[in-house]
Formats: C-alpha cells, structure tokens, sequence
C-alpha cells in the first residue's frame, strides 16, 4: 500500500513540474498575441461646435451633432453657466450668426438647472429632409434664448457647419485718428467655406452713436472709394461683427482675399459726418512690418525746423514715409522731395512726398515708385544715394527749412 502511494506521489510531482514547464510558454505566447489585437472602433459619428456669449456673461457650451444609424441626427447641447430655474428655447437659423437668419430647427429647450438638452430630427422644421452629412456643411448657426416670452435676448450663440471658423484669424490696429483716445483692433477669422467674420472692436466709442466702418481701396495715406461695408460699430459696445464674402460691388472677397488686400479700414464718425474719421488702420498687403528706418532733418540758415523722417515697411514691399518738423509756421504748405546725391552734392528731384502741413509739422507718404514711376519701396531707401530738402513754399521753393541725408549718405 505504501509502494502505490509513493508511486502515485512521484507521478504527481512530475505531471506538475511538466505544467511549470509548459505554462510559461502559454504565457508568452498569449501576451506576445495581445499586439494583434484590433480594438473594436465606436461606431457613432459626431461633431461637436463650439457656442458662447455674445453679452460676456460668462455662458460656454457645446453643440454635439450625432449621426444614427436610422439616418436620424441627434443634437444634445451642453452649458456651463446659463441662466437657472428656466427653459431656453433653442434653435438652428440660417446664414451665420452675423448676417442673422429665420429659424431652420427647433431644437428644443435646454434645461437651466441642467445646462443640458438633446433632440433627435431628421427633416427641417418645414418638413425638407435633412441628413448628418448635410448638417455639417450647413449654411447656418445655433441660438439659445432667454425663454419664450424672451426670444430677443440670446444667452449663447454659434456659428456651424460650413460657418465653422477654422481657426486661422488675422488681426489689424486701428489708431486714433480725428477724435483722440479712440482707437482698437479689426480680427478677420478664416470660415470652413472660405468666407471671413470680421470684428472690429474700438475703446472710448461714443455712446448712443452707430459709427459706420468701411475698407477702401488703396493705402491711408492715398485715400480711394469704398470697398466693403460693414456693419456699423455699436457706439456703447464699441463693437461691428460682420460677415465678410463679397465687397459690395458682388465681386468674392473671402478671408485669402482680405489678406492680400489693397486696402485700409475707416470707422467714422456717423453717417452725418463722414468726414470725421475716429479710426483708421491699413489692412492686407498694406499692413506695416515692424521694421522702419529714420533720418533726422537738421535745420537750413537758423529756420529753426527741424525733425525727422521716418520710413516703415510694408508688407507688400512698399513704405509708408511720415516727415515730422518742428517750428514749421502755422499755416504753411510746405513742399518735400527726395533729391539724388548728398546734401552737399545736390541733384535732381526723383521723389515728391505730400506736402509737411504747417499746422502740425506732419506730412504721410506712400512709396512704392520714384516719379518716374521706377520701382521704390523699403528695401530701395535703405540703399538710395539721395537726401531729403523741405521747402518754405511752392513760391518760395529755393528757400529750404529743412535737410539731411538718407539711405547710402546717411
């Protein structure tokens, strides 16, 4: 009896250490398989679109759209910070948000308490077909509302589908220009679809006032006809939000167009006083660089003038020339030209700058050729063998105020 239970012992004690043995290859080989494993993909399909407050109060939130397998779509909206202890209409309208459009779909309320509301559609409120797919090129944007008695208060508003912005945004200053203090920024956002937003946001607006804003063609300081209107600046926000497609000639002017424009923004007064210009900044292929060069003027004969002219590149190559004198006599036009050669060399006349206002000692230039129409832009004043002369008076043309070299005889 006590041979078969050692016998047994012993049999058991090899079978267990055949299993050691075995076992660790089994492991290996199940881990080494977890590698080629294909993870099981989730089949919903969404896109979420960002809403906010156009009133900064505080309001954030999300507009995810669902695709379902019925071909239904599911829109569920989710706010931070909105309005407690009521209902908020929501709705889809057509265009953007700046253009402002009739409601395409209802999308229910959203709960305050919640912050959260979700509805399942498939057709527009007229009863057309709509899908997922065509939502998310949809010509369109979302508003919440105070309540239904409060339609006209929105607490959250965004642009979707092709009104996406992409995140590509251009900024422009806009200085002070005839009313001093007020100045500020114009953003132009790039669109999904190509188009801009554009917001032009100023300080020290005048309250109770609608300042109409325009781009106009050209530079600052050349002045030319409008381009594009936009839609006038809020004179207690300080704020214009627009939609920016076409100029208003019908001509596409999208956010690519913007950028490579020939052009500069006004905001005026009022429409009363379009003379009045409270803000102005060059935009597109006009807008400076950054970099700039200065040439001091020194006074001729005791005149008692003198300054400086400063030169600021552009970006399309050109420069924005501005001469500063002090002491010029007040009521005086005085004429300004760039000579070939030195001061004391003298030379002919190869550029004419806008006459130095006698009032503020200031005259603004664009260059971009010399008046015998060669090329002459920032890079080419850096380099010229040439100075600068400003003179009493067109009558008085052989008396000069002002002088100094620049470029090569600086």
């Amino acid at each position: 009896m006590c041979n078969i239970t050692n016998n047994l012992i012993l049999i058991m004690k090899k079978n267990f250490k055949s299993l050691f043995l075995v076992l660790p290859l089994v492991l290996f080989f199940s881990c080494s398989g977890d590698d080629n494993i294909t993870p099981i993909p989730s089949s919903q399909i969404s896109k979420t679109f960002a809403l906010g407050s156009i009133d900064d109060n505080s309001v954030t939130g999300t507009a995810k759209f669902i695709k379902n397998e019925d071909n239904s779509t599911t829109v569920e909206l989710d706010f931070t910070a909105i309005p407690t202890g009521g209902s908020h209409p929501a709705h889809i309208h057509y265009n953007t948000a700046a253009e402002g459009g009739g409601i395409a779909i209802t999308l229910g309320t959203v709960n305050g308490d919640t912050g959260f509301s979700s509805i399942t559609f498939t057709t527009l409120d007229d009863g057309t077909p709509i899908t997922y797919d065509e939502l998310m090129s949809f010509d369109g944007y979302i508003n919440v509302h105070e309540s239904e008695t409060q339609l006209n208060i929105i607490v959250a508003q965004g642009d979707i589908g092709q009104n996406e912005l992409t995140g590509v945004s251009k900024t422009y200053s806009l200085g002070e220009k005839d009313i001093p203090g007020i100045s500020g920024t114009a953003v132009f956002s790039e669109r999904e679809n190509g188009e801009a937003l554009a917001v032009i946001q100023l300080s020290n607006t005048i309250s109770g006032e609608m300042h109409p804003a325009h781009i106009h063609n050209n530079t600052a300081v050349e002045g030319g006809n409008i381009a594009f209107t936009f839609n006038p600046v809020d004179g207690d926000t300080g704020k214009s939000v627009t939609n920016v497609s076409q100029l208003d000639d019908a001509i596409s002017f999208l956010y690519l167009d913007v950028v490579d424009f020939d052009g500069y923004i006004n905001v005026h007064e009022s429409d009363m006083t379009l003379g009045t210009i409270i803000a102005q900044g060059d935009i597109g292929q006009n807008e400076l660089t950054g970099e700039s060069i200065v040439y001091l003027l020194s006074e001729v004969d005791m005149s008692g003038v003198s300054g400086r002219t400063t030169f600021y590149g552009r970006t399309n190559g050109e420069a924005l020339a501005v001469i500063e004198l002090q002491n010029t006599p007040i009521d005086g036009v005085h004429p300004a030209y760039i000579y070939s050669n030195d001061v004391a060399t003298t030379g002919d006349i190869i550029f004419t700058f806008n006459p130095v206002d006698g009032n503020t000692g200031i005259s603004q230039t664009n260059l971009a050729v010399l008046d015998n129409d060669t090329v002459f832009g920032f890079e080419d004043v850096l380099g010229v063998n040439g100075h600068i002369n400003v003179h009493l008076s067109e009558i008085l043309i052989n008396m000069i105020i002002a002088q100094g070299n620049i470029g090569s005889n600086d």
